[in-house]
């Protein structure tokens, strides 16, 4: 299958001073002031924004949009935008269609006032033959589109007495494109596909829109030939759908705490005194949010999330859902399913979660610790040895002479860099930012996010090898470039600047398991951040920091509503397929099996053999499954399949490479590398 030539970039400006790269500082929660007493009373509840009035009921149509004059003289050669009764409100994507604010009166009027009429301004997908740019003297004719909107749900769905709604932010690649008024050459261009291809690609707190951005052109021709369209949501609280959820005001704020709260268990000193600060870190931050946002935190979790899928389905005017759901969003999907189950279609869940676990206290970190050390083992080790010095640097003999390198000598070596690193830190310059270390709690959480993505390796080995020799430049600018939220050299847009929903990802995931039995003290909390970091050096820690912050959840929100807490083996209108990997660092293969045994004929299983979080190390025999599944509705007889990856970890594109040209293969440059990493997994768990 295809893949899209170039990545769409989303037009909208960053804001200033924020980082949009993937952020690894461990999973930890961290707060502007730390707050040593709490009041002993529990709040139940806080402030209310204002609902949004003067805008449609929440799952309704939006009012019929009337155009003045003047909005009608400046109407596109496309006609106006957006469409009447059209429940998205969609509009060509520019930097100004982000939806208005929820206290807005008129958000109708302001949101028709984003509309930009001129076709040059709008986002439009490359032609698929590059040099067959117009057609008829129409430079767009042929050509997809993004289209940005929102979608208007209740709030609190238990409650319909509560008229607060959420306002959900879309974007959606529409591949027949436009049609220009009055132009009749094309009956498709404009149409809506027969299917849409909804995307979650996961965290919690993970953006859709982000992801559509970047891989909705890939996804339609992986998996529909280039046929469907496809939609991607930004769950409630996240990047621009409202309520938005940011504890801080400042991204900076956070960088302010999180060195001194992430600090891994082998560096701690004390874990009890480490565990302690974190704890009441944790606490000022959960207050902060109940500050902030009131009774908010209550309407966050995946149940109504998976409502919110249900909206957008209808809205959609389809009769079942069509998705492709990844890490989190399978747990929105495995709920979805429940709650819907006559609303199921086409369904992909890769990198499958078993929501069953994030019940638990805990849950969602302790049960996720199968493959992140076999993965650093097997694969970012034992991978490199087999690609040999010429791909992997750290397959390079480090003395003269000496014996070609075997998987125990490397993994000596790693182990008495790291045990390094513990007793001292290696100090660092760079021109760009001045003075700075290599540390080992900074250094592991990296080597975790790179177990997600197997095409970063290179880059990392360089870095470790290069590091092994005294040299920590490259190590630390990689560094850099991963750990902080706020980045002054950014540039600035003319919105105010608001802190990042990192905190929303921990607000869903305590939701989740608020009901959890078992203990709750310091003590039960210590027990499992060692037990937990010695069943895996490189992903205890960071999954421990996400589900610490739950001792304080119900301090301020006691009963979360629409939790779902039913079954997963209800009779769906179609089957659904799932996608598990053997290496997956977040989501084990063990889960896929585990949910299939629970769901029965209404699921079929690929075991995903490969390297990195989802089915992103490409097998084609994945791919063709998964794109006849979509197309056709077909699923494998067996309950099981096994797929196999194309290409190894180290050599991807090198055997095609040389026989293109009999060339040495160029390699990428490390750091362009390493951010392209870090990009592609920003929207996959902005918390790492």
């Amino acid at each position: 299958m295809g893949r899209a030539p170039e990545t769409a970039r989303d037009p909208r400006p960053p804001i200033c001073g924020m980082r949009r790269g993937w952020v690894i500082t461990g999973v930890v929660l961290s707060g502007l002031v730390l707050l040593a007493t709490f009041p002993s009373l529990r709040p139940h509840a806080g402030p209310a924004p204002a609902p949004a009035s003067g805008s449609a009921g929440a799952g309704d149509s939006p009012k019929h949009f009337v155009y003045n004059a003047d909005q009608l003289a400046n109407s596109s050669p496309y006609g106006q935008f957006p469409l009447a009764d059209d429940p998205f409100r969609f509009m060509p994507c520019t930097p100004a269609t982000v939806p208005p604010p929820l206290d807005d009166t008129s958000a109708e009027k302001t949101w028709a006032s984003r509309f930009d009429p001129n076709p040059d301004h709008w986002s439009w997908v490359l032609p698929r033959e590059q040099g067959n740019t117009t057609t008829g003297g129409d430079p767009y004719a042929g050509r997809g589109i993004y289209m940005c909107g929102y979608l208007e749900v209740p709030l609190d769905y238990t409650n319909k007495s509560d008229s607060r709604i959420a306002r959900l932010a879309v974007t959606k690649l529409q591949v027949s494109g436009l049609a220009r008024q009055g132009d009749t050459s094309s009956l498709s261009a404009g149409k809506k596909s027969a299917r849409t291809i909804v995307i979650e690609p996961g965290g919690p707190g993970g953006s859709g829109t982000s992801y559509a951005w970047r891989a909705a052109q890939n996804i339609t021709q992986r998996f529909s030939d280039g046929q469907f369209d496809v939609l991607g949501w930004d769950p409630r609280g996240v990047n621009a759908s409202l309520p938005a959820v940011a504890c801080f005001r400042h991204d900076s704020s956070r960088d302010h705490w999180t060195l001194l709260t992430s600090l891994h268990h082998a560096v701690s000193g004390s874990p009890r005194a480490q565990l302690k600060l974190v704890d009441a870190m944790n606490a000022a931050v959960m207050r902060a949010c109940w500050e902030k946002h009131g009774d908010l935190g209550r309407f966050f979790g995946t149940g109504f999330v998976a409502q919110d899928l249900e909206r957008i389905r209808m809205a959609l005017g389809e009769d079942e859902l069509t998705g492709y759901l990844v890490s989190y969003g399978t747990g929105i999907g495995q709920t979805y399913a429940a709650l819907f189950p006559d609303s199921v279609g086409r369904v992909i869940l890769d990198g499958t979660e078993y929501v069953r676990d994030h019940r638990l206290r805990g849950g969602f970190g302790w049960t996720a610790l199968d493959n992140g050390t076999d993965a650093w083992r097997d694969g970012f080790l034992g991978e490199c040895v087999n690609a040999g010095p010429e791909y992997c640097a750290l397959a390079k003999p480090k003395k003269d002479g000496a014996n070609q390198v075997t998987l125990k000598d490397l993994e000596t070596r790693m182990d008495a860099l790291l045990t390094s690193l513990v007793n001292r830190p290696v100090p660092a310059y760079l021109p760009s930012s001045g003075p700075t270390m290599v540390t080992y709690s900074s250094l592991v959480d990296s080597l975790y996010g790179a177990m997600y993505n197997a095409r970063s390796w290179p880059a990392l080995a360089q870095s470790l090898s290069e590091l092994e020799d005294g040299n920590a430049t490259l190590a630390a600018t990689l560094l850099e470039t991963s750990t902080w939220w706020y980045d002054p050299e950014e540039p600035c847009s003319a919105n105010p600047v608001p802190g990042s929903d990192n905190e929303l990802g921990n607000i869903v995931i305590c939701a989740d398991s608020y009901d959890a039995p078992g203990p709750d003290d310091l003590d039960w909390w210590l027990s499992l951040w060692g037990n937990m970091t010695t069943k895996s050096w490189i992903a205890g820690n960071s999954r421990f920091y996400s589900v610490l912050p739950c001792r304080h959840f119900l301090t301020y929100w006691p009963q979360p509503a629409g939790v779902y807490r039913g079954d997963l083996n209800h009779t769906l209108k179609h089957p659904v397929l799932l996608i598990a990997e053997t290496y997956d660092p977040a989501t084990p293969l063990r889960n896929g099996r585990r949910l299939l045994q629970e769901m029965g004929k209404n699921a079929r299983l690929i075991a995903h053999h490969g390297y990195g979080h989802s089915s992103r190390d490409t097998s084609n025999c994945t791919e063709t499954i998964a794109r006849a599944y979509i197309m056709n509705g077909t699923l494998p007889d067996e309950a099981e399949t096994a797929c196999y990856a194309d290409e190894k970890p180290y050599l991807y594109g090198v055997q095609k490479q040389k026989v293109a040209a009999a060339v040495p293969v160029k390699t990428q440059d490390p750091v362009e590398a390493w951010r392209e990493h870090l990009a592609e997994l920003s929207y996959l768990d902005p918390r790492l």
